[in-house]
């Protein structure tokens, strides 16, 4: 903490210039021409640096440090030689407790009510962060910090996500940090990641099969960016940010990582989680006198499990493990470069394991692909076709998950997972703070209510700065949250942040005073149908905190009116920070129409011209549910012309017209599951010509098939049929590129190195619908009408 007197005054940043006035001489080389020295802005003196780690759906008892299965010895050494807090909380979903995170502010009072991809017009729920909320980073940065991003960036409104921005979002635009290297989105495949390094759209440095994860990447970056810093501005401090995508699904690691748990997983989760709750007791990370949650009947016991599929099931939690020991490997070579520069003393590292808790949107059996489930086609993967898919479970060919039962072991000891922010399974995270400068007590336990919220006054404190009040010209709203610094110094200091509430999907809870009112409102494995009560319908319990550590004992019939009282609260705090209304859409709220949130993409048609790539799948009109055309000018060179046209998605789902032996082809991937192809009967001639694939869509629901036509300059040249659809969303991490195609492939035929077109695409166009115009579009009118649709 610093201590002496600083010139600066802070409040309104950027810091304005203030003139030294004095002598003005007319020629320089005058004996009186002095003008004090130029001085580089830097924090107040003994300002520390920080390093804020958040791993990413890791459940309270899911590490090791916090009585969990999955080794983090890193996280352990921290522990040892800092705090741990058991009762820190986070908002139960990615993207807001980030955003939560950054700014000091509740979710909703920054826009983020759930994820960016499901946002609405509501200002609870937009994603859009006021700018009367400038980011922490920021701050830091106006007052001297160095700043620096590695990882995952899940705060960028969807219709500000393409390559064009804007940037304001954008961590390394108006986020606050210098540099930024990581992926935009809530995941990400771990072996061909789709990277930005500032703004600009970069390839991984290696393949999956030239040893290439995206941890090691981000942590290699994170430990040259942390020694170039102190080499070139050793007086400087830095904030650190370092969130991998780690452990979010897909769990991706290499097999010796994962084959180190074999065998110990074969008890399944009702036991794991016995054990896990006898450990932490041992570890003193929970209270003695805590108890055992127990299993609600949404969730299967492992004993109610076919024995065909537990073998698939152990080999899930086995990779978890795996993935997650992997994490906290790289999150200890970036710990190791600060210790080797001599300034771990005086480096506040928060590491926060998990931003909410164990994902439980894996489905009952696990998953192959999660998106899956996210389609509604979860049905698709079979017991027997996971059990044939075991063995490539955490390798690039798979996009897996666990099952919800090992969501719900992972949360050990409490009620619910992820997305279920009114029980302290999807909210409370167990968070280690190391600090040797400013850590009385080292290898202590801390059980101060806290939340993510107060980490940004909690770092401001610590560096002598004060909030500001204004930032860009733009006056700023307080904090709400309460610095923990006061938490450093002792067990014993009473808490001082006593409200707080919670919610999610309509899942929502407050805590005040130690007691907590909750109620859960859906299930988030069901993501699609299902019944969801009206909301006030919905049946609260009641929690003594004080004597009841994991919300096992309800006493809502028992103090009726402290329950009220609490409900009451919950509702006034719900109107304070834009909770209301409450929205229990999920699904729904993918398509930006029903969810009235803004689009980066209008009308019935979209022209791409060859080079564009990287563009999300809201930066591209969406061909879901519906007939659609895709017309492309192109000029082949010679016979052996190939290469892709527009590709869509990627291995693991979505759609490409492409060229291949010089026919025209198109592929419909179903989840990396089913792949119906289409080639035209002749080769395409050489020379200038226009293709065109029309989907004719069966209609009457969702996901279905349709018959697929191919035509050269307007004459049908194959036919074929695609017998299903994936309704919701192909990827959340692969894009759309024209002329070639980045990440994983949508067919097998070619790979991203041997995808690039090798004649001249000179448009491509998407058409909705299919209207008559002779399968071919007139090239002098083709720009204009385009244009029009859009």
């Amino acid at each position: 903490m610093t201590n002496k007197a600083d010139r600066h005054a802070r409040a309104m940043l950027p810091i304005p210039d203030r003139p030294t006035p004095g002598l003005t001489t007319y020629d320089a080389k005058d004996p009186q021409t002095n003008y004090p020295p130029i001085e580089p802005l830097l924090p107040p003196e003994g300002a520390p640096n920080v390093v804020v780690i958040l791993l990413d759906d890791v459940g309270f008892g899911a590490s090791s440090v916090f009585g969990g299965p999955c080794h983090t010895p890193v996280a352990e050494r921290l522990a040892e030689g800092g705090l741990r807090f058991n009762r820190f909380h986070t908002t139960a979903l990615c993207a807001p407790t980030r955003q939560a995170l950054l700014t000091g502010r509740n979710h909703h009072s920054v826009g983020m009510g759930s994820i960016t991809e499901t946002a609405t017009s509501a200002p609870g729920n937009s994603s859009v962060r006021p700018n009367t909320k400038a980011p922490l980073p920021m701050t830091l940065k106006l007052n001297g910090y160095s700043t620096a991003q590695f990882g995952k960036c899940h705060e960028v409104p969807v219709w500000q996500s393409s390559p064009l921005g804007p940037f304001d979002a954008w961590p390394s635009g108006g986020g606050g940090f210098e540099t930024f290297y990581g992926f935009i989105g809530g995941e990400n495949n771990q072996y061909d990641p789709a990277l930005y390094d500032g703004t600009t759209p970069v390839d991984p440095p290696a393949t999956a099969e030239e040893g290439y994860h995206l941890t090691e990447d981000l942590a290699d970056r994170a430990c040259g960016w942390v020694r170039q810093q102190k080499a070139l501005m050793p007086d400087r401090p830095f904030f650190l940010y370092f969130a991998p995508g780690a452990t979010h699904a897909p769990h991706h690691v290499p097999r010796e990582w994962a084959d180190k748990y074999a065998g110990k997983f074969a008890d399944g989760w009702d036991t794991q989680r016995e054990r896990t709750f006898a450990r932490q007791k041992e570890l003193g990370v929970i209270p003695a006198d805590a108890e055992l949650t127990v299993r609600h009947d949404e969730i299967p016991s492992w004993a109610d499990m076919p024995e065909e599929l537990k073998p698939v099931l152990e080999r899930e939690m086995e990779v978890y493990a795996g993935f997650l020991e992997h994490t906290d490997h790289h999150v200890g070579r970036v710990i190791d470069a600060i210790a080797d520069l001599g300034i771990l003393d005086n480096t506040i590292i928060y590491y926060i394991i998990g931003d909410n808790g164990a994902s439980a949107e894996g489905t009952h059996q696990g998953a192959f692909n999660e998106m899956a489930n996210f389609n509604g086609m979860a049905a698709l993967e079979t017991p027997e076709f996971m059990a044939s898919k075991m063995d490539e479970f955490g390798t690039p060919s798979s996009y897996n998950h666990y099952a919800v039962g090992w969501a719900w072991a992972m949360d050990t000891p409490f009620q619910w997972t992820k997305q279920v922010a009114s029980h302290w399974g999807g909210t409370r995270n167990g968070t280690i703070v190391h600090w040797p400068n400013g850590i009385a007590e080292p290898g202590g336990v801390r059980s101060q209510f806290t939340h993510v919220i107060d980490i940004a006054p909690t770092i401001l404190e610590a560096a002598g700065l004060p909030e500001p009040t204004v930032v860009n010209g733009v006056q700023q709203s307080p904090m709400e949250g309460t610095s923990m610094l006061y938490a450093f110094r002792g067990a014993e200091e009473p808490e001082r942040h006593d409200l707080q509430y919670f919610e999610m999907f309509g899942n929502r809870g407050l805590y005040h005073q130690g007691w907590s009112a909750v109620t859960k409102h859906r299930t988030p494995w069901q993501l699609m149908g299902g019944e969801v009560p009206a909301f006030d319908d919905d049946v609260w319990e009641l929690y003594d905190g004080e004597h009841d550590y994991s919300q096992a004992n309800d006493l809502a019939s028992e103090h009726p009116e402290k329950l009220a009282h609490l409900q009451r609260l919950w509702l006034i705090e719900a109107a304070k920070y834009n909770v209301l209304p409450m929205d229990d859409r999920t699904a729904e709220r993918v398509n930006s129409d029903l969810a009235g949130r803004p689009t980066l993409v209008h009308g019935t048609s979209q022209i791409f011209y060859a080079g564009m790539g990287r563009l999300s799948e809201n930066s591209v009109v969406s061909i879901k549910n519906k007939s659609f055309s895709v017309t492309a000018e192109v000029t082949t060179s010679d016979e052996a012309t190939e290469g892709v046209i527009i590709a869509q998605g990627g291995r693991f789902g979505g759609w490409a017209v492409y060229v291949r032996g010089g026919r025209l082809k198109f592929v419909y991937n179903v989840l990396g599951i089913h792949h119906f192809d289409v080639e035209s009967d002749t080769p395409i001639p050489v020379g200038k010509h226009q293709l065109r694939m029309e989907f004719a869509y069966d209609g009457g629901g969702l996901a279905k098939g349709g018959d697929v036509s191919l035509y050269c300059d307007g004459d049908v040249i194959g036919t074929g049929r695609v017998e299903a659809t994936q309704p919701m969303i192909f990827s959340a991490d692969e894009t759309t590129d024209i002329g070639y195609e980045s990440g994983t492939t949508v067919s097998p035929d070619y790979d991203s190195r041997t995808s690039r077109f090798t004649g001249k695409i000179h448009w491509v166009q998407i058409d909705l619908g299919l209207d008559d115009h002779d399968h071919f579009i007139d090239p002098d009118e083709q720009f204009r009408i385009a244009m029009a649709r859009q």
